[in-house]
């Protein structure tokens, strides 16, 4: 049926086909080559993703911290004006009442009313 130059012109025309389709890949670009591409830019994108999201909680974190303490440093030195005003406070009243008793007059001002008076 067939011969062997017939055979050979099929060979022939296969290994052309061969060839042409291995030029074309190559200038286009294997498709494999180019799945294998994508997989490993979505990898490195995944990872790029998951260390910007890392830095920012990190920063975020920081951020908490120095806020914290800040707002510590805030209350400390509220509460220690709090306290120099009350030792005022104390001050001038053991002052007031000092001068009353040299001056031999009494204060009509009881604790009850001295605690309301701080409190208020």
């Amino acid at each position: 049926m067939f011969g062997f130059l017939d055979a050979l012109k099929i060979g022939a025309g296969i290994a052309g086909g061969l060839m042409l389709y291995h030029l074309y890949a190559v200038s286009i670009g294997y498709p494999s080559a180019a799945r294998e591409a994508r997989a490993g830019y979505v990898l490195v994108a995944e990872k790029t993703a998951a260390e910007a999201k890392a830095a920012e909680m990190e920063r975020q974190r920081n951020a908490a911290a120095q806020a914290t303490e800040e707002h510590r440093k805030r209350l400390a030195a509220a509460e220690a004006a709090e306290q120099a005003a009350k030792d005022t406070l104390e001050t001038e009243i053991s002052n007031y009442e000092r001068t009353l008793s040299e001056k031999n007059r009494a204060c009509a001002v009881t604790a009850a009313d001295r605690d309301w008076l701080l409190r208020h």
